[in-house]
């Protein structure tokens, strides 16, 4: 918007986030997010015109209820890119079904309700499961799968309180088809270009937050393919949105049958997935739409050659890997379904859905380098099947035991619906996991191992051998055109192999690390840190690479540093473009990524960088060395050695309630890892989840 001269006016309540900077926008006001707000800001500032479309669901419901409450009709106050109306025929369920009935596409066989006996009426005439969807809600919420009349009385109460027009579609449940989500973008002129296909590896029924997402489709035939991107196309055009717009559908696994499952009329969290995965800037080409200009006028900014009309074309592999919050909500419920859990993600590139996956396994601190959880290798085959039936985050961990097991791809497919070639490419790193631990890891075996993605730690760590150093990292381009043109601003990813395609420059580098996947505890703040520090050394004169792995973020938008590196913030992630030439030794800034980033501090130290520091900051502060003698003291029980649950169960009950934690502190971000135990066995039971996540990991406890 401001590179065509437009004055910006910027309503946001979060301090957090990068918009909110003063040099972002010409009037920033951080207010709440209400129709009192807006009235109040149109009145002092008199824009002409309200983008809502940015905004997620928040600027989507903010505008709706401005149109229910007249302020369009008595304002000079134009919407931009989707009218009252678009949003209506989106988001309302009944004018959404009337909308696709008249297009002619399919959709599941269900009935808008207002109250809950007429819910409990349809379920009783199509039959259960039914599946629960409340208008204007964010994420699913509200939502849910009903298996019985008790639980859709629980699930459809719930979901009629938290729509705002007190309104929720109750349809038939079609899990085990296939989830395919297009994005999708238009201008006025009614160009519309197809930006990218993804596919969910669980099939409908999990909501498409917590699912493994994989771009390009894997899966569909091109018949498939062709069928969907057609209906898609056909929806936006009836819809006639101007900007970005997800759509999503479900296929019937064995036939051509389809259906459309939502559309959201607005750049979302899949656009940005979307965006990263193509480096198509959707958000971008939408803001330009939203003023007026068409797809053709609209030059790529990412090639610099092309225009917004090119579709993107995709010479790798893309996995986006959810990021849950169950390693603080430990008691928490685990279950997955349509009602979004996940906090965040990680997505990473690999020139094999193999080496993709396990980039993302690694991205999502949880102690992880391959798909094996620790704690699954010792349970017994029974137990792992009813994890993968209980359908919870860590199915994933579960399908990768039984694969390992020898459990066949179609035994499971039979179980959980994933498709049998997702399952497939699963069971080929399960393979070759268990070739490397009971096979001699020669040059072949070590190669082959390296094109699925494991690390040189990971093959030292299963071989039980020492690998000699070696460097076969070739950094690629993500530049929408598969190499087509030139790109004068793409991104960069890292794959086994020894063609690299960045280009050499001698100018002076610094690498920041970014902030990785979004949580509790670490959120959008450490991003807009990352961003800051970039800008800064641009200022300075520093050629800037900033390696980060999360979608969601500016970080890894295309033309904020100069080299964006979509690696995983992790000493396997991001040590090798380090010390590959690309920036100088030394010269890495951890500090703006939270404690994603200060966490591999020590590992640059061991390979040789300094960390950077003013003269003088060596020197260090030294007390009288003296601890004093309380048993509740941290330095005296370190000192004493007492590492583990502290002076066993006869004292922990003593001196109850203590607060346990994971050691040392500064590796606990927001209270992860630490709670009040006011028995013996809370102690234990909470050291045993700490430790699970690392067997370096330490336990510390003190006077509450």
């Amino acid at each position: 918007m401001r590179e065509e001269g437009i004055e910006i006016v910027l309503l946001n309540s979060n301090p957090a986030t990068i918009m909110t900077d003063g040099h972002l926008a010409d009037a920033i006001y951080l207010e709440p997010l209400t129709t009192a707000t807006v009235r109040r800001i149109v009145e002092i500032e008199k824009p002409d015109s309200i983008l809502p479309t940015f905004g997620g669901q928040t600027g989507l419901n903010l505008a709706m209820e401005l149109a229910r409450e007249g302020f369009f009709r008595q304002n000079p106050v134009r919407l931009l890119s989707a009218n009252p109306d678009v949003i209506r025929k989106a988001e309302d369920r009944q004018a959404f079904k009337d909308m696709l009935a008249e297009i002619d596409e399919p959709f599941i066989e269900s009935e808008v309700v207002n109250c809950l006996e007429n819910a409990l009426a349809f379920a009783a005439a199509v039959g259960y499961p039914v599946i629960v969807r409340p208008a204007y809600t964010l994420g699913g919420s509200g939502g849910g799968i009903a298996q019985n009349r008790e639980e859709l009385r629980e699930i459809g109460a719930n979901g009629l309180r938290l729509s705002p027009t007190t309104e929720i579609l109750v349809e038939k449940c079609i899990s085990g088809w296939k989830e395919i989500e297009f994005e999708v973008i238009r201008d006025g002129k009614g160009n519309v270009v197809t930006v990218c296909a993804m596919e969910n590896i669980d099939p409908v029924g999990i909501h498409t937050g917590d699912s493994i997402v994989v771009a390009p489709t894997q899966t569909l035939a091109d018949k498939e393919y062709q069928m969907l991107r057609s209906a898609a196309l056909n929806i936006i055009g009836a819809l006639e949105i101007e900007g970005g717009c997800n759509i999503q559908f479900a296929l019937h696994p064995e036939s051509f049958r389809y259906a459309v499952i939502e559309v959201n009329p607005r750049v979302s969290r899949s656009s940005a997935l979307a965006s990263k995965a193509t480096g198509y800037p959707i958000a971008k080409v939408a803001a330009k739409i939203a003023v007026g200009y068409g797809l053709d006028e609209i030059r790529n900014a990412v090639t610099g050659k092309t225009y917004a009309f090119f579709e993107p074309v995709l010479d790798y592999c893309v996995i986006k890997f959810p990021r849950f919050p169950f390693d603080k909500f430990v008691y928490a419920k685990r279950g997955l379904g349509t009602q979004m859990k996940a906090t965040g993600e990680v997505m990473s590139i690999g020139t094999s859905l193999e080496e993709a996956v396990m980039k993302a396994v690694r991205g999502i601190e949880l102690g992880m380098d391959t798909l094996r959880l620790a704690e699954y290798a010792k349970l017994p085959l029974r137990r792992i099947r009813e994890i993968i039936e209980a359908q919870d985050d860590t199915r994933i961990f579960a399908v990768y035991e039984a694969l390992y097991r020898g459990i066949t791809a179609e035994s499971l497919h039979a179980i959980t619906g994933i498709d049998p070639f997702f399952l497939h490419m699963i069971a080929n790193l399960a393979r070759m996991e268990a070739k490397v631990q009971f096979e001699e890891l020669d040059e072949s075996l070590y190669g082959a191992a390296k094109r699925m993605g494991f690390l040189d730690a990971t093959l030292e760590r299963l071989s039980g051998q020492a690998l000699p150093p070696r460097r076969y990292a070739a950094y690629k381009t993500v530049d929408t055109c598969a190499a087509e043109f030139d790109a004068e601003t793409p991104y960069y990813y890292s794959s086994f192999g020894e063609d690299s395609e960045v280009p050499e420059s001698r100018g002076k580098k610094i690498l920041t690390i970014g902030s990785g996947p979004i949580r509790i505890g670490q959120g959008i703040e450490f991003d807009y840190c990352s961003v800051q520090a970039v800008w800064a050394l641009r200022d300075l004169g520093y050629e800037t690479i900033i390696a980060n792995n999360n979608p969601e973020t500016v970080s890894t938008d295309f033309d904020i540093a100069h080299r964006p590196l979509f690696r995983s913030p992790h000493p396997g992630g991001c040590g090798q473009f380090a010390d590959g030439g690309k920036a100088r030794r030394g010269h890495r800034l951890v500090q703006f990524g939270g404690q994603t980033a200060i966490k591999l501090a020590k590992h640059f130290k061991r390979r040789g960088a300094d960390p950077r520091h003013r003269p003088g900051d060596d020197r260090r502060r030294r007390g009288s060395g003296k601890v004093r003698r309380d048993p509740g003291n941290l330095r005296y029980q370190k000192a004493r050695g007492q590492d583990g649950l502290y002076a066993g169960k006869g004292a922990a009950s003593r001196r109850c309630p203590r607060l346990s934690r994971a050691a040392p502190p500064l590796l606990c971000l927001g209270g992860q890892n630490m709670i009040i135990a006011y028995t013996a066995y809370d102690v234990e039971e909470y050291m045993g989840i700490i430790l699970k996540t690392s067997s370096k990991t330490r336990f510390l406890s003190t006077n509450t």
